[in-house]
């Protein structure tokens, strides 16, 4: 039996420990029955305790891995990760004006799970100045928004108000993950582009093992909305997956471990 299967882009960096960065993007959209394909813009030494190394990839490469994919594929959605420095975002921004690959999902990733920074204060700017007008959506967790509005977000109402702030800069529909707000419930806050605000809510979950939820969260709605599926609904379906996997923990590694992509294959999760 010969299938059609939507295809989607990954635009990121590689984690040699498995969990997050296009490793992630890539388990999670096989979860999600669509076919991934990759553009890596650098690659790290790296695992479950930290960061050890970082190699932006020359933007030569970066331009030919996105001309061979869309000189062969046909990219429904498109996300991006980790971009490295101000050189790698402006040629992925560039790119993405040349090639028309679908809906645009920016996951703005400035800080890994131990801490090491992994996007420049000057790629910082030219990610708000380039890449995120051409976003059809934004996903910062709560000190990515903060770092992009410039200010403390310490409560629910500050952080709508960022929200509206992103919106303003350019990107189309914004959430903000707020699971570091508090250790009470796991809320994200969804400003739509009609104006519409949307809590997604989960149980908090008291687990170590969160290694790469930014980048499945993102690859879930990239996944759907591939599919067909509308944006409110490809976000409850990103939502309820990383609710369903964070509570089926495997054991791997020593530190921040890696989620359980394979937690979803007996849940009634709509993928």
């Amino acid at each position: 039996m010969v299938k059609n299967v939507p295809e989607v882009l990954t635009i990121a960096g590689t984690d040699s420990g498995g969990g997050a960065g296009m490793m992630a993007d890539i388990k999670t959209m096989q979860m999600c029955h669509v076919f991934a394909t990759g553009v890596v813009t650098g690659v790290t030494a790296q695992n479950t305790l930290g960061v050890q190394a970082a190699l932006p990839l020359p933007t030569a490469i970066i331009d030919q891995q996105f001309q061979s994919v869309a000189s062969d594929f046909t990219i429904r959605a498109v996300k991006t990760g980790a971009l490295f420095d101000q050189q790698r975002v402006a040629c992925v921004a560039e790119n993405l004006q040349k090639y028309h690959f679908g809906p645009l999902v920016v996951d703005p990733v400035m800080v890994a799970k131990g801490g090491a920074k992994l996007l420049t204060d000057a790629a910082i700017d030219t990610l708000i100045q380039d890449l995120l007008p051409l976003a059809d959506l934004i996903t910062p967790n709560l000190p990515e928004a903060q770092v992009i509005v410039n200010q403390e977000l310490a409560n629910e109402d500050a952080i709508w108000q960022a929200c509206a702030e992103i919106q303003a800069m350019g990107a189309k529909n914004v959430v903000i993950k707020g699971g570091h707000l508090t250790n009470q419930a796991n809320h994200d806050f969804v400003l739509l582009a009609d104006g519409r605000q949307l809590t997604l809510t989960g149980d908090w979950v008291n687990t170590r093992r969160t290694h790469g939820t930014g980048d499945t969260f993102s690859s879930v709605v990239v996944s759907q909305l591939a599919k067909g599926q509308e944006l409110i609904d490809a976000l409850q379906t990103a939502k309820s997956f990383l609710n369903t996997i964070l509570q089926d923990e495997i054991i791997v590694g020593h530190g921040h471990g890696p989620l359980n992509h394979w937690g979803a294959e007996d849940t009634n999760v709509q993928i």
